[in-house]
């Protein structure tokens, strides 16, 4: 799977032995919890995932459930030189790739669905937005305080 020039670009801004190693890591997320899409996270931002998981007390339910639940449905993987990953079976079989694969940025991560499924979920969510004339994206994000 070719993972797009710019996001590239950010997983080499994200993995703190580049530009000395020339490809960058990623670490892949899964799990039932994802239904049906993959998320993907430079090294710099798992950690920050993985600091969080640290914050939690020690023993407590929230950090064994969090740490099996991340940590423990965590692949990581490096990318080749022709800018590619290989999925593991195992992975495409959880999000149902037997084809092309869509990746849509979502800030901090990126997503890896099937095409078929993301043109799915597109049309679903095109139909909500038919339902509602006056929505715009932009609502939905918060008015910065000064």
């Amino acid at each position: 799977m070719s993972v797009p020039a710019d996001y590239r670009a950010v997983l080499v801004d994200g993995d703190p032995r580049c530009p000395e190693v020339q490809l960058p890591r990623m670490v892949v997320l899964t799990g039932k919890h994802l239904k049906g899409v993959l998320h993907a996270y430079t090294i710099d931002a798992m950690a920050e995932i993985e600091a969080g998981i640290r914050r939690l007390k020690k023993g407590s339910d929230e950090r064994k459930r969090a740490s099996r639940m991340i940590l423990g449905n965590s692949w990581d993987t490096e990318i080749d030189k022709d800018g590619r990953i290989v999925l593991p079976q195992r992975l495409r079989q959880q999000i149902g790739l037997e084809g092309e694969a869509k990746m849509v940025a979502m800030g901090d991560y990126f997503e890896i669905w099937s095409a078929e499924a993301y043109a799915d979920f597109e049309r679903d969510q095109e139909e909500e937005y038919d339902e509602d004339d006056d929505f715009d994206p932009l609502m939905l994000i918060p008015d910065a305080e000064d």
